[in-house]
């Protein structure tokens, strides 16, 4: 083994526990990543799963959560043995972060009253309009507050039985720690912030009680609730149990600090140092969310527009869509079988690139193409149900460089018509976008479509791959090691960002045109896209 500096301080730094370890629970992928003093990742894990769709409701089981969670520290503390040949029995601090919103209800005794209905769910739409009139807030689907009320009109007999309702990241750190506490930036996911207290608007939870007095449940809406608590906040030690249920193979002991469990939003916006006003991302994945720090409120209610909060607490305005690179990926599977059919062995790295690259040979029009990749519903254009489709008239151009582009295009319809909203209707400005997640892995092209879709210089650091688990790893860091008053912003930027490489892409012209071009055709046909999942 070579032994370099490098090697040296990762050593150092796992013997001395100047460790941060943050583990992300993922669409279709359970990863941990392990950073060092100087916030650079030195050893990682993950595991691969997918949500089901079980009598109508996407979901994960509790079996599956706890296997993926188990097999991906496994790994993790295997790349460590490998690596460093060292035994991973404690980390600095520690950080557990996951898909945002959704519905987990659990009795007095833990047990989960239903299925985990995760974010993916669409069949809100009664309550959320409800509870949008009542609040005059903007309450998307797949908040769990709409996933409540909906239950509570559809007369469900769990509701009274209701002791405690929380989101997936929530939920894994109550068990590692036995605190039922989230991170101000996952509670926004849950229900509204009041931005001057980061803590539940009691306003609007007076309100939400008064809705549903008439049923007279043994509970009030702030007692299920979790507690709240900012970016850099202590929110827990791992437990004897908690240390069991992460690592049964007992090498990992109790004791480590957790920082407050927090969603994939915050989790990117710290990924790529977007907590600043005025500053935004968009993680583009499974599904695709564009965060935008805002310095003012919006003017008016937007049903297409999230208000969560960055990890400390301030205001952002969110554009989430459901599907992104789900539909795409699965095409790009497709090819991966004729090729493997036809005798040749092409990696799924060098075959998504040779794909992404081919696309920008496409014609300014896409060839008259036009895909939707709704494998889910989309709230964005009013879907309970998806339909994936891919559409061409007779004399439409169908070549692979087309039909790339647009299924790349497609991947970003649903929040370009967010997008526009903020841009046009409410003068929302920012000075930059940083992207990452799985749209931006080959280097330059989502790059470049994200550019025209946003009309924006759009930035990806070498980190990007990292995405949020890495973010996490850096919010457990900050708990751990911030100085006196120090911010969330200032750390990021004074110590983890600060000369960080990174590569800018300005929007191109013919490239923005050729991306309204496709949405104009885009929206036209959104009536077929209704028809179909209605059939």
């Amino acid at each position: 083994m070579l032994i370099t500096d490098a090697l040296k301080t990762a050593i150092s730094d796992i013997w001395d526990n100047k460790t941060s370890l943050g583990i992300e629970l993922g669409s279709t992928r359970i990863k941990a990543v392990l950073i060092g003093s100087d916030h650079t990742p030195i050893a990682s894990g993950s595991h691969e799963w997918e949500n089901k769709l079980e009598d109508g409701v996407w979901t994960y089981s509790l079996d599956a959560v706890w296997a993926g969670v188990r097999d991906c520290y496994r790994k993790l503390r295997e790349d460590v043995g490998k690596k460093y040949a060292l035994k991973l029995s404690s980390v600095g601090s520690l950080g557990i972060s996951g898909m945002m919103h959704g519905y987990m209800a659990f009795d007095k005794s833990g047990g989960l009253l239903v299925p985990f209905r995760t974010w993916r769910n669409t069949f809100t739409a009664q309550a959320s309009g409800r509870l949008v009139e009542l609040f005059n807030y903007p309450i998307p689907d797949r908040w769990s507050i709409a996933h409540l009320y909906q239950a509570i009109l559809n007369g469900e007999g769990h509701v009274p039985q209701i002791a405690r309702i929380t989101t997936l990241a929530g939920y894994i750190h109550s068990q590692l720690t036995g605190v039922s506490v989230i991170g101000v930036g996952e509670a926004s996911g849950m229900f509204p912030i009041d931005i001057s207290t980061g803590q539940f608007n009691k306003t609007m939870i007076g309100q939400f009680d008064d809705l549903v007095k008439d049923k007279m449940y043994p509970w009030k809406l702030e007692g299920i609730l979790p507690a709240v608590a900012p970016a850099g906040a202590p929110a827990g030690k791992l437990t004897e149990q908690g240390a069991a249920l992460l690592d049964p193979a007992g090498e990992l002991h109790e004791g480590v600090p957790l920082c407050p469990p927090e969603g994939d939003a915050g989790t990117g916006m710290t990924a790529t140092n977007s907590v600043a006003r005025k500053s935004g991302n968009v993680s583009a994945g499974t599904s695709v969310f564009l965060m935008v720090v805002t310095d003012k409120d919006l003017k008016k209610v937007h049903r297409e527009i999230d208000l969560v909060t960055t990890p400390a607490g301030d205001l952002t305005a969110m554009v989430h869509a459901n599907n992104c690179t789900g539909d795409l990926d699965a095409w790009v599977n497709l090819f991966a079988q004729a090729a493997e059919s036809l005798g040749f062995d092409v990696s799924k790295q060098q075959l998504y690139s040779t794909l992404y690259n081919k696309a920008l040979e496409a014609d300014g029009d896409c060839g008259g193409l036009l895909s939707y990749n709704y494998i889910s519903g989309e709230s964005m254009v009013g879907l309970d149900e998806g339909r994936p489709l891919f559409i061409r008239k007779p004399d439409s151009v169908f070549s692979l460089a087309n039909f790339m582009r647009a299924h790349l295009y497609a991947a970003l319809g649903a929040l370009k018509i967010g997008y526009d909203i903020l841009e046009k209707e409410e003068g929302i400005e920012t000075d930059e976008i940083y992207g990452h997640g799985g749209f931006f892995k080959t280097e330059g092209v989502g790059q470049r479509i994200m550019a025209a879709a946003l009309k924006s210089p759009v930035s990806v650091m070498e980190t990007a791959g990292e995405g949020g688990p890495w973010g996490m790893a850096l919010l457990a860091a900050y708990m751990k090691r911030k100085g006196p008053a120090e911010s969330l912003q200032d750390y990021l930027s004074d110590k983890v960002f600060s000369g960080l490489p990174r590569t800018v892409i300005e929007p191109d012209k013919a490239d923005m045109e050729s991306f309204e071009a496709f949405m104009a055709r885009y929206k036209e046909g959104l009536d077929v896209e209704r028809k179909a999942a209605g059939a």
